[in-house]
């Protein structure tokens, strides 16, 4: 009898992550999990990277074969939350980096049926990367590594990542770095997270990249600008009412001197109430919220708390960038025009500040609502013209036969016979190509009359010709 091959551990549970049963697919899943686990806590245990690209292959067709939006969502968390399984940050990193080479493979072969759930799938990769190095405190030199990973795997020119894979990234980086860290990161953590998309908007060949930087980085940190100062000033109104509260406490026990004497004497009496709880009802003096202030501060809180940056900073690093030597110009040009932009943020000069209200509907309003909008103006003028059409004492001609002439004076035509001003004679009709029928059967008509007018010549009464007639017989 032959044996049976025995296959490597990873190649057996890639093929039951790419099975057709949803209940093989969710064991091998946890499977997947208590191996990685078990294998990076020995020391001399760890994958390899041909061993993690089976992995993720296995797990890639985990997620092709699942259907229904909330378990999509179920199993693609599951599989972003894979990489805590991992002990080191070498063996993390390594996980990661198969995972962007992985879907840099595989990316041409997605049909636009499937494609939302990757989509969705690269979100929660890296929103668990950054929880990684959240857990971590933000260490500078974790960041270094995990910024290079991503922009040699992903953004740098040699990279082998398809445009849709790029577009994505710079889309959702600074959503999910602010979902993560917008409470933690200062502006020079920030500064940094940004420095490496700088360096490469300064130095890309490709357009699509520029702009993909540009409007999904640069852009948006000029959009949320007025939010994420907004929320600096609540920031800094909460910590002075707590130092105002604090230092109401401290006058309030100096004060109290004689309950402290009556306490140490005798066992002290519980209030009622805490003074702190009395103190921070009687300071904020706020009616209670409706239901509809309440639903607006809730959808505030889900959007979460936007990313701080130091925009006078961001203007410099970028400059320093564009004005290199081997900057191409047209990446100079628009860079340019970004730190202009954060230059006046720095100054204070927000982007809608000096625009009138009706100039910002305009601007924030649908196009088809534009276009509407224009065709009725248009229809209701042609009509006030159709109405008024001459001053004093000329006719007034209807909307359908002023709408007639306008049309024809734009094609470049003459008014025609049915439509002309009052007193004047009907012109000819021009002679295009398109009346060539007209004319020749117009040339054809002239004709019969002209061969009717020559046979008249010769025609002569019956009495004339009889006395014709009678003059030659008596001569």
């Amino acid at each position: 009898m032959v044996s049976r091959v025995q296959l490597p551990p990873e190649i057996q549970l890639a093929q039951r992550l790419a099975g057709n049963e949803k209940v093989t697919r969710d064991r091998a899943v946890k499977k997947l999990r208590k191996y990685i686990v078990a294998r990076t806590q020995r020391a001399a245990g760890g994958f390899t990277h041909e061993e993690l690209l089976k992995v993720w292959k296995g797990l890639f067709y985990c997620m092709w074969m699942q259907d229904k939006q909330l378990l999509q969502e179920e199993l693609g968390r599951t599989i972003s939350q894979l990489l805590h399984a991992f002990q080191t940050t070498e063996a993390q990193h390594l996980f990661l980096q198969t995972f962007w080479q992985t879907m840099n493979r595989e990316w041409m072969g997605i049909d636009r049926l499937r494609l939302d759930k990757y989509y969705m799938l690269m979100r929660m990769v890296l929103n668990e990367s950054l929880k990684a190095l959240q857990m971590r405190g933000w260490e500078e030199s974790q960041c270094e590594q995990l910024l290079k990973l991503l922009m040699t795997e992903i953004l740098h020119p040699e990279s082998q990542a398809p445009h849709g894979v790029k577009s994505h990234f710079t889309e959702i980086f600074l959503e999910e770095l602010g979902k993560v860290g917008a409470k933690e990161l200062t502006a020079d953590q920030n500064l940094k997270f940004i420095e490496p998309f700088c360096r490469i908007a300064a130095r890309t060949q490709d357009p699509r990249d520029l702009h993909n930087i540009a409007r999904g980085i640069f852009e948006t940190i000029v959009e949320q600008a007025p939010f994420a100062i907004e929320d600096l000033m609540n920031e800094l109104g909460e910590q002075e009412e707590g130092e105002e509260e604090e230092m109401s406490e401290e006058g309030d026990l100096s004060e109290d001197g004689d309950v402290e004497e009556t306490e140490q004497e005798g066992e002290p009496e519980m209030p009622a109430t805490k003074p702190a709880e009395m103190r921070r009802k009687a300071s904020i003096h706020r009616p209670e919220p409706e239901a509809g202030e309440e639903l607006a501060e809730d959808d505030r809180d889900s959007a979460g708390a936007m990313l701080q940056f130091d925009y006078e900073a961001v203007a410099n690093r970028l400059f320093k960038m564009a004005s290199q030597q081997n900057t191409p110009s047209q990446n100079r040009k628009r860079l340019y025009k970004v730190v202009r932009k954060l230059q006046d943020l720095a100054a204070g000069i927000f982007p809608e500040d000096d625009v009138p209200e009706k100039v910002y509907a305009y601007r924030h309003e649908g196009r088809l609502a534009r276009k509407m909008k224009k065709r009725l103006l248009k229809s209701q003028l042609q009509d006030k013209k159709g109405r008024t059409r001459g001053k004093g004492g000329t006719e007034k001609l209807s909307p359908v036969l002023s709408s007639r002439a306008e049309r024809r004076k734009r094609k470049g035509r003459r008014p025609g016979p049915d439509v002309h001003p009052e007193g004047a004679a009907p012109r000819e009709q021009s002679r295009g190509r398109g009346r060539r029928g007209a004319r020749g059967s117009r040339h054809r008509k002239s004709g019969v009359r002209a061969k009717v007018a020559v046979g008249a010549e010769f025609q002569e009464p019956k009495k004339k010709k009889k006395r014709i007639q009678d003059r030659q017989e008596v001569a």
